[in-house]
């Protein structure tokens, strides 16, 4: 038996593809204008970054974090050109030894923006090297060993950390502390969904109808780059099975092709809610069973299958284990007895 979703690729998958960057860079938003959604959070963005232009400084170390696919990257690039600086990107994996971080601090100017992605990442020693780097810019280096080691200090000029993670819990303490500015993004609205799709169709030069926009948004799981990722498969559906314009019934067909229903779900997602009502009488069941009867890892279902069905309300975490909710009966037309719903 095979992992639910080998060889096949998943449309709803709110995580970044490698392929899909330069797609992605193409849809991004350049100011907070543009930047569609998380109002609150843009709204203490706008008083935090002109009080810091009026004082003439950085502004304060910002952590962003929320599921995937929301937009932290986007925003961290949004709020560079705000500022008017330069921004480097990097991520917590890729700085493995202190000469990394050095060589990356050391490069930056006053004010500019280092972009840390999964920052929640990082290892322990490049944390610590981090704090003092963070509070009073300033790196501190040793050289040599044992008895003759010493420390050297290098001044840094002011700048900013953007941490972006998904895993907030997994952040230590003490470098949480040390962001001035900590932001939730949360899922999206349906109207601002929406919109995204529109905006993002009228870049692409693509001819979307209403009705196909809604069904689009109705589909995205409330995720900015899922959705962008359905219109563009969508629109590659449209060009091949009709002349590119977006209609409802070439949308209908694209999204059947995709096995994608109205609610967002894909084949992986109903695979996962039929196991525990169909082997496990709708449960409950423990998660090392579960990933055992479907032989996927438990960190896949916790961290890419369960957040999104526990969103709709389709499973329930109890102490006992995983529970499938009257509302994924419903949804997959079954009932109690085990049979098809009428």
């Amino acid at each position: 038996m095979k992992k639910l979703d080998e060889n096949k690729e998943r449309v709803v998958d709110p995580g970044e593809k490698n392929e899909e960057k330069a797609f992605d860079l193409t849809l991004r938003p350049q100011d907070l204008a543009e930047y569609v959604g998380q109002e609150k959070v843009k709204n203490n963005l706008q008083i935090f970054m002109s009080a810091a232009k009026k004082r003439g400084e950085p502004i304060e170390h910002v952590l962003l974090y929320g599921p995937p696919g929301l937009g932290k990257t986007t925003l961290a690039h949004v709020i560079a050109r705000e500022m008017g600086v330069n921004i480097r990107v990097t991520s917590g994996p890729a700085i493995e030894r202190a000469g990394d971080l050095a060589a990356i601090l050391t490069n930056l100017s006053k004010g500019d923006i280092l972009f840390i992605d999964e920052i929640h990442r990082l290892n322990k020693t490049i944390e610590e090297i981090l704090y003092p780097a963070m509070e009073d810019y300033a790196l501190d280096i040793i050289i040599g060993k044992g008895p003759s080691a010493r420390t050297l200090r290098l001044n840094l000029p002011r700048f900013t950390i953007i941490g972006a993670t998904t895993k907030i819990g997994s952040l230590s303490s003490p470098l949480r502390d040390r962001f001035g500015n900590t932001y939730h993004l949360d899922f999206y609205g349906d109207a601002d969904v929406k919109k995204i799709v529109e905006r993002s169709a009228g870049i692409l030069g693509v001819e979307l109808c209403p009705e196909s926009c809604q069904f689009i948004a109705g589909r995205s799981r409330r995720t900015p780059r899922v959705a962008n990722r359905l219109l563009k498969r969508v629109r590659d559906y449209a060009e091949v099975k009709g002349d590119g314009k977006i209609e409802k019934d070439i949308t209908s067909e694209a999204f059947s092709m995709l096995e994608v229903d109205e609610l967002g779900l894909d084949a992986v997602d109903r695979k996962l809610l039929e196991v525990i009502i169909d082997k496990f009488g709708g449960g409950p069941v423990g998660l090392n069973t579960l990933a055992a009867a479907i032989f996927e890892e438990v960190e896949t279902i916790e961290d890419v299958y369960e957040p999104f069905l526990m969103q709709l309300g389709f499973i329930n975490r109890t102490p006992r284990g995983r529970e499938a909710t009257e509302a994924a009966y419903r949804h997959l037309k079954r009932d109690r007895s085990g049979g098809l719903g009428i």
